[in-house]
């Protein structure tokens, strides 16, 4: 969950370029370039093999935030619809009118492996540092649990993307 941006991993290069390039005080073109690359480098998450599963909430307004101007908005939210129809890939969208949900104080990010283990972090819950306590997993995973029951079915959520796209706001 990203209460402010699109997560790094569904940013196109123009999308990224121009988040970066509107920072205070402001980066160097060449950081700004060599911090779009990175971005780009870890999207390469969705081509693995086996593919993870990855779920995403994105918050309405920030789909409707026109960053980098109308054309580079409109092929970030193609870029949505594509990376939304993978088939390990769970993209919803938390409508801007539901009440406050556990999302709204920062992001929430779980990570779960192979074997077993886990880690999490949140803006919100424990001083935003990374925790793979198991207690504190449980707390992250049952928030995010709310914000996905609070969001748009995935089916719903790219809907409401091709809606924006078709100027339907």
């Amino acid at each position: 969950m990203v209460p402010g941006n699109i997560s790094g991993l569904l940013q196109t290069p123009d999308h990224a370029r121009a988040l970066f390039q509107a920072a205070q005080p402001p980066y160097s073109p060449d950081d700004v370039e060599r911090m779009v690359a990175a971005r780009m480098a870890r999207r390469s998450i969705f081509e693995r093999d086996p593919a993870p599963s990855v779920s995403f909430v994105l918050e309405e307004a920030t789909l409707r935030r026109e960053v980098g101007g109308t054309m580079v908005w409109r092929r970030q939210l193609e870029r949505l619809l594509e990376v939304g129809r993978l088939h390990h890939v769970t993209l919803q969208v938390m409508p801007t009118k539901t009440d406050a949900h556990p999302g709204v104080d920062g992001r929430i990010e779980v990570l779960k492996f192979a074997d077993g283990t886990a880690v999490g972090r949140s803006d919100g819950a424990f001083n935003g540092r990374p925790t793979s306590d198991p207690k504190q997993l449980r707390i992250l995973e049952l928030r995010y649990s709310t914000i996905r029951a609070q969001a748009l079915t995935p089916r719903e959520s790219l809907a409401s993307i091709e809606q924006l796209l078709l100027g339907e706001k």
